[in-house]
């Protein structure tokens, strides 16, 4: 199971808002003979790729499948799983974790059941939800998974009043900003801060998923000649008083599983007052700067997990307790 764990995290990035799988396949004798995981959203899921890896088909009979999450049970882009594995010679599956998904939600554990195979699921259960933040919380609280995000320098400051622009990060920093983004569905900044910036809010520094943008503020029409209003994808959200019924909107109506918000001062503060946030990412410069806002003070419950030196800046990763998470910057 640890090693389907693994396979797993190679779709992060890439298949959102399904959730990330790994799947191997060991034979009667204690062989691997096939593994596989999800690799792109409306592709084949792991179980499938992983039963295509397997060259000797012979190996399939008796075999046990370990799987991160419960096998599907239902049409979607792709047909079920659990309807697939039903029909191969396979003895045992062992699922890490259950598909909180109404639609699943055991009926793929109970289908394997009744054709006869024999099930165990729980294996690993902490590390499996941990693969799947975004599409638990999704389904679970039934808006996206959210991360804050900010870079201000020694002293807290990110932003002036004057309207000047102050940079923090450097270029690993930039980097590294740029790959955070593909691992969410959408990236969130306030009117103010799309005037002030003329943002693209998109990940053209590191390969993989495109945030849908999104900016928030005012009537919600998009800033004539801004980039973002070139990208036919961004979102205009009007000024709202209800960022939690906002935010559950994001997920039921446009299928946004996980929301990256990168300000200004103002909205972040406004998320952490609601308790909208399940993650908190700071990059400190050393620098002091002549700004005059001031960066968002940490909330109580949230503690850090990891850290690293991107050149003289510090990437720090905070996240709330009792949330499942990915631990890794």
């Amino acid at each position: 199971m640890r090693r389907a764990c693994g396979l797993a995290r190679k779709g992060h990035g890439h298949v959102s808002p399904n959730p990330a799988v790994g799947c191997v396949i060991v034979s009667a004798d204690s062989e691997i003979a096939g593994e596989g995981w999800h690799r792109q959203y409306g592709e084949g899921h792991a179980e499938v790729n992983a039963v295509a890896s397997v060259k000797n088909r012979e190996l399939l009979r008796d075999a046990t499948v370990y799987v991160t999450l419960e096998p599907c049970s239902h049409y979607g882009k792709t047909p079920p799983c659990a309807l697939m594995l039903t029909e191969l010679p396979v003895k045992r599956i062992v699922a890490g974790s259950t598909d909180p998904n109404p639609k699943v939600s055991g009926r793929g554990l109970e289908m394997l059941r009744q054709a006869g195979k024999e099930v165990v699921s729980g294996v690993l259960e902490a590390e499996c939800r941990a693969l799947n933040p975004a599409f638990l919380t999704a389904q679970e609280q039934q808006r996206p998974y959210i991360t804050l995000k900010w870079a201000c320098d020694a002293n807290g400051v990110m932003g002036s009043t004057t309207g000047e622009r102050l940079h923090f990060s450097n270029a690993q920093g930039e980097l590294w900003s740029h790959r955070e983004r593909t691992r969410h569905d959408a990236i969130m900044v306030g009117r103010r801060t799309a005037e002030a910036d003329n943002p693209r809010l998109d990940a053209r520094r590191w390969p993989g998923h495109q945030p849908r943008p999104i900016v928030i503020g005012g009537d919600g029409s998009p800033l004539a000649g801004s980039r973002l209003a070139a990208n036919s994808e961004t979102l205009w959200l009007p000024h709202t008083d209800d960022l939690r019924a906002m935010v559950t909107s994001l997920w039921k109506e446009h299928n946004i599983s996980s929301l990256l918000v990168e300000g200004g001062a103002r909205l972040l503060n406004a998320f952490i007052d609601a308790g909208l946030y399940d993650r908190i990412r700071v990059e400190r410069c050393p620098d002091i700067t002549e700004g005059d806002v001031s960066a968002p003070a940490l909330p109580a419950d949230v503690c850090p997990v990891s850290s690293m030196y991107l050149g003289r800046n510090k990437l720090e990763i905070m996240l709330r307790k009792g949330k499942w998470q990915l631990k890794k910057v």
